[in-house]
This record gives structure tokens, C-alpha cells and sequence, in this order.
């Protein structure tokens, strides 16, 4: 498989994956009229055939995780799954303090900051310099008014793996209920939410080559959690999360996840041989430094600083690779990552940081390409004293 584009190498799979060319057959298998495209709601034969493929896909979904399949409620994505979530099990009353982590995704951020302006007290831990976080803060923080602990699998900038069933365990023990954002591990590392104690998890599609627009939220069942919707009409989805069901999504999340769990293996050798490929070749270069050298980390994720650079001229400059910056610009002006501000990097440093993330049809050879621009922008750039100037 090759990009649209014969001169773009992507290296944002963290951001986004390509759909699986797989996927898009069963995708579009499920959309037309002599497909299962019907209403999975509806009682005659084609609706009956659509309600068996979103259920399948379902199943899937649930053994991925080690689930229940009744366990599994449809969402729009990950960040739907995070509000439904946190906001319904504050909604459902009770305790009313989070703790979560400085380094999370703005899908939960923003979530916890809203909640705090409704009355709900919230803790934030802040991780070591490699953006791990010890599982005895998260112990040492719970108090008896905690509800819900929040955390990442796996950092969407960093890569780095969070120690889930250590966690799992201490709120187990303490009462309190454990959300994961796992929509960067799903098919990447293995989950098991009876094993790992967790009670809420989200999670998408579109990080594991599947469609945008269709992700899950896991509802632990035995013992229920009590969480209170935030949409009503329809009753689908056990009244969690009401809405006609777009089947062709489902089943293109089903399938992925199938085929993501089936190559699991295959696909981490095959990308983190690339990722060691990749730093390698960029670690020959002047003044680069790895943000995430130590284990556990996902294989597909690298942060590398660039010292007296911009990442937004290195954007600009190798505009043939797709990659993501360690800051983002607002309002004019440029803001540093708070995932790099909380591990402590300066504020130059984490301006001069990129994201390269790998994938399923990342090749060697693109990686040489890469690194290859990489180094002639980085040069051209220190020869204009870091300045970005427009090349033809």
C-alpha cells in the first residue's frame, strides 16, 4: 500500500491510520443496496442482516479487550467515550473528586476542567522526566470522596505505557472506579480490563485503521457502574447512548480490530524495528534528542527534539513528510506541548520537538527518505541561524 501522494511519507499514524484496504471492502459491503446496509433497528430480513454484522462486529470489539459483549456500547469515537464516561458517572451523583494526569489527551483535560466548574474537585498527577507515572501516586492521592480515577494507556506523544493493572489493582482495593483512554493501545498492546481491574474504557476506531466517526465505550457489568446518559431519544445502546446505529462504521471497527489483534505481533516487530531504524539514523544528526527512550513505550511513536530549532520551520521546510509537531499554535502565537512542559522540558526544547509516529505500511524505505530530508532541512536551517525561509 502507497500513499495518494508518491512524494509524502507519513509518519502521523499516532494522528490518524489509513483505513485498511480490508476494512474499506467490508465497509462498503455494508453500504450499498445489494449490501446489509438496512437500519439494524428495524424487525424485516435486511434490518435482521444488518443487526448480525453490528453484532459481530461487537464481538469483536469485546474479545479484543476481554469483554463482555453486552459490555460494548457504539460511540462516535474515543472523545464521545471519555465525556460519556466521566460526565455520566459524575451525573449518576455520589463521591465527587477525579484524579487524572497532567500528560492526558484534551479529551479528558477538558472533560475534568468542565467538571471542576460544576463543583467536581480534581487532582492532577504529574509523571516522572520520562512521563511514566508511579502507581503509588495514584494510591497516595485517592481520598474517600474519589469517584473515578482517568488515565491514558499509552501517551499519544510520548508513546510511554502507563502500568494499567497496578493501578487497576489499587483502585480495585480502594473502591474507586478506573476510566482508560485506550484509543492509542487498542491493537497495538494487549488489554484485559478483568484482568487489569478496569471499569470504563474508551476507545476508536480510526487509530487502528479503521473509519473515522465510530469508537466504544466498555461499561464494566458485573458489578454494574452506574452512569447516566447524555443524549436521550431511541433507546439504543442500552439507553446509554441513543442514535441509528451506522452499521458500514461498526463493521469496518469490527474488522479492524480483528485484524489488528490477529497481526498484533507481526505489525509491533515489523514497526519498532522501523522506530529503531528511525532513531538511528536521526541520532547520526547534530543536536537531536530522543523525549522517550525508555520502556514501556508503544513501537510506533518517536519524540525527538531538534536544539535551536523550530518544529513549525521543520514543518514547513520537509512539508513532503507528514508528521506532527510538539506544539501547537494559537491565537498567533506558540504554545509548548503541556505533555513535554510536564516532563519537564524547557520551552525551547519542547518548540523544537516532533512527533514522528509509524504504522502497518510504514516502509525502510521511507524512513531513509525521511531522515534523508530531515537532516538537509535541519542543516539549511542552522545555516540561516534557525530561521525559516522559503526554498524552491
Amino acid at each position: 500500500m502507497t500513499s495518494n501522494s508518491a512524494d509524502l511519507v507519513y509518519l502521523d499514524y499516532a494522528a490518524t491510520t489509513p483505513v485498511d484496504p480490508r476494512v474499506a471492502r467490508c465497509m462498503f459491503e455494508h453500504m450499498t443496496l445489494d449490501g446489509d446496509f438496512a437500519n439494524p433497528s428495524s424487525v424485516h430480513r435486511a434490518g435482521l442482516r444488518a443487526r448480525d454484522s453490528v453484532e459481530a462486529a461487537r464481538s469483536a470489539v469485546a474479545e479484543a479487550i476481554r469483554a463482555r459483549v453486552q459490555e460494548i456500547i457504539w460511540t462516535s469515537g474515543a472523545t464521545e467515550s471519555t465525556n460519556l464516561a466521566l460526565q455520566g458517572v459524575a451525573a449518576a451523583g455520589g463521591k465527587q473528586h477525579i484524579v487524572t494526569c497532567s500528560t492526558e489527551h484534551p479529551a479528558t483535560l477538558d472533560v475534568c476542567a468542565a467538571l471542576a466548574r460544576r463543583g467536581v474537585e480534581t487532582t492532577y498527577l504529574r509523571p516522572n522526566a520520562n512521563g511514566h507515572l508511579d502507581p503509588q501516586q495514584v494510591a497516595d492521592t485517592l481520598e474517600p470522596h474519589t469517584s473515578v480515577v482517568t488515565l491514558m494507556h499509552v501517551n499519544n506523544e510520548l508513546g510511554v505505557v502507563h502500568d494499567i493493572a497496578s493501578i487497576g489493582e489499587i483502585t480495585r482495593q480502594r473502591g474507586v472506579l478506573l476510566h482508560v483512554d485506550a484509543a492509542q493501545s487498542l491493537g497495538k498492546i494487549p488489554i484485559d480490563v478483568e484482568a487489569m481491574h478496569i471499569d470504563l474504557l474508551s476507545c476508536t476506531a480510526h487509530k487502528v485503521y479503521g473509519p473515522k466517526g465510530i469508537g466504544v465505550l466498555y461499561v464494566r457489568s458485573n458489578p454494574p457502574v452506574a452512569i447516566v446518559p447524555l443524549a436521550h431519544g431511541g433507546g439504543q445502546e442500552r439507553g446509554l447512548r441513543p442514535g441509528t446505529l451506522p452499521t458500514q462504521q461498526i463493521v469496518g471497527m469490527g474488522e479492524a480490530v480483528r485484524i489488528a489483534m490477529h497481526e498484533l505481533d507481526s505489525d509491533d516487530r515489523h514497526i519498532r524495528a522501523l522506530r529503531e531504524q528511525l532513531w538511528r539514523e536521526l541520532q547520526a544528526l547534530e543536536g537531536v534528542y530522543c523525549n522517550n527512550p525508555d520502556e514501556p513505550c508503544v513501537a510506533g511513536i518517536l519524540s525527538v527534539s531538534f536544539d535551536g530549532l523550530s518544529a513549525e520551520d521543520l514543518l514547513l521546510e520537509a512539508a513532503d513528510i507528514a508528521m506532527s509537531a510538539g506544539s501547537a499554535c494559537a491565537s498567533g502565537s506558540q504554545h509548548a506541548s503541556h505533555v513535554l512542559q510536564a516532563i519537564g522540558l524547557s520551552e525551547q526544547r519542547a518548540h523544537g520537538t516532533l512527533r514522528l509516529s509509524l504504522g502497518r505500511f510504514t516502509t525502510g524505505a521511507e524512513i531513509e527518505r525521511a531522515t534523508a530530508e530531515l537532516a538537509r532541512v535541519a542543516e539549511r536551517l542552522r545555516e540561516n541561524g534557525g530561521q525559516h525561509t522559503y526554498f524552491t
